[in-house]
């Protein structure tokens, strides 16, 4: 048997229910992780949790929001009490939209801002009080190729923009460690969330698309979860190890 990469780590993954999120706990945990995951709802998260159990690995759900200051200190709570300790944040949880700058008010922009940007600061910095001590630990945050070719949103475009600077700025607070932060930025990957952007489902329909000349894209397969997954192994794993402050693109080419 393979030597599993992530050996006795302990992982915490936002938004791990379903898409991406759960694919990359899928394979932490086949990779020899403890998973922690957190999601809004409780049913879609047990069942990822009870699947995981049962081929062996160890999880942990916790119905937490992103959003929340009291259910972020929860989630590490919870993955000290339960593991031991967190070695790897994985900030997945996200909002997508496609509304446009003109249908853009205050009270939306603070929404996404909060769960697409704050989020992750919210995580981050609980995370570093358990990294810094140890002076070890790997921070992965899930951005969008929409960080730099703007086509979705107003706020949610802004929001993957800010948060590939925010991965660059932490890495550089943590140069002098043996603390590692990254992103990566998925293109058009095959999950509920792509496809009902897709079908015009996402708040603001698809009017922004149609503004939107240069999405057109080489017409090559879409992403699977597993590539996104796949990337964050790569940059949870000791063959990331020198790899900081980098925003990794995974399209398959279509926005370069």
């Amino acid at each position: 048997m393979d030597a599993q990469m992530l050996k006795d780590k302990v992982a915490i993954i936002t938004g791990a229910s379903y898409g991406m999120g759960r694919t990359m706990a899928e394979l932490f945990a086949q990779e020899g992780a403890a998973v922690v995951l957190t999601a809004r709802g409780r049913d879609k998260l047990d069942a990822v949790v009870e699947g995981i159990r049962a081929r062996g690995g160890r999880a942990v759900g916790v119905v937490a929001d992103v959003t929340s200051q009291q259910d972020t200190r929860h989630v590490f709570e919870t993955a000290v009490q339960q593991f031991g300790t967190v070695d790897i944040l994985i900030n997945n949880a996200g909002i997508g939209e496609q509304k446009m700058i003109d249908e853009t008010d205050d009270d939306w922009v603070h929404t996404v801002t909060d769960i697409n940007l704050v989020g992750p600061m919210r995580y981050i910095r609980e995370a570093l009080k358990i990294f810094m001590p140890k002076n070890d630990g790997v921070i992965i945050n899930i951005s969008s190729v929409n960080g730099t070719r703007p086509f979705c949103g107003a706020a949610y475009s802004a929001t993957k923009g800010a948060l590939n600077t925010l991965t660059k700025n932490v890495a550089m607070r943590l140069i002098d460690t043996n603390i590692r932060c990254n992103a990566v930025a998925p293109g058009a990957t095959v999950t509920p969330a792509h496809l009902a952007n897709r079908a015009g489902e996402q708040p603001g329909g698809a009017k922004m698309l149609a503004y939107s000349g240069h999405y057109v894209y080489f017409p090559g397969p879409e992403c699977d979860p597993m590539d996104q997954a796949y990337a964050c192994l790569y940059l949870a794993s000791k063959m990331g190890r020198h790899v900081k402050g980098q925003v990794l693109q995974v399209c398959n080419g279509a926005f370069l």
